[in-house]
């Protein structure tokens, strides 16, 4: 199973925010200290900020916040929602497969198994859970402790 980078970086942005706590956090700050590119920042903000997970803000002054309470956040429930469609193989696309031995095939009952199974174990995680190491993560960051 290998996520999105959309998805990686998902889970970057919501860390770096989470860090700030109540402070506000900025695109620049967030590409300067991962290295990501300043417009695919803006892509995961943007989607963050519609699906409720960022409040941000305009002009000076602007920037991000996390939305909601860090342990609100369902890391499960993220990755299904960047991740638009989960296809471990042919087989999980339903229409169009062109398998011969779909219909008779138990690798593709335990590969989704193996998914619902990879799923559930980011469901017992939340962003509270992620900021754990703080103190590590903010030296990492370069933010103050």
């Amino acid at each position: 199973m290998r996520l999105t980078t959309f998805t990686d970086y998902c889970l970057r942005v919501l860390t770096y925010v989470g860090m700030k706590d109540e402070k506000v956090a900025t695109i620049e700050e967030v590409s300067r200290h991962y290295g990501i590119s300043r417009n695919h920042v803006m892509k995961v903000v943007l989607r963050l900020s519609q699906l409720g997970y960022l409040a941000t803000s305009r002009g000076k002054g602007g920037g991000m916040r996390l939305a909601m309470e860090p342990a609100k956040i369902n890391i499960g429930v993220l990755v299904r929602q960047m991740e638009d469609d989960i296809i471990l193989v042919e087989c999980f696309q339903g229409d169009g497969c062109t398998c011969r031995i779909a219909p008779a095939c138990v690798l593709r009952t335990a590969l989704h198994e193996a998914l619902d199974a990879f799923l559930a174990v980011l469901d017992s995680y939340t962003l509270a859970d992620l900021l754990q190491p703080r103190a590590k993560l903010a030296k990492l960051l370069s933010l103050p402790a």
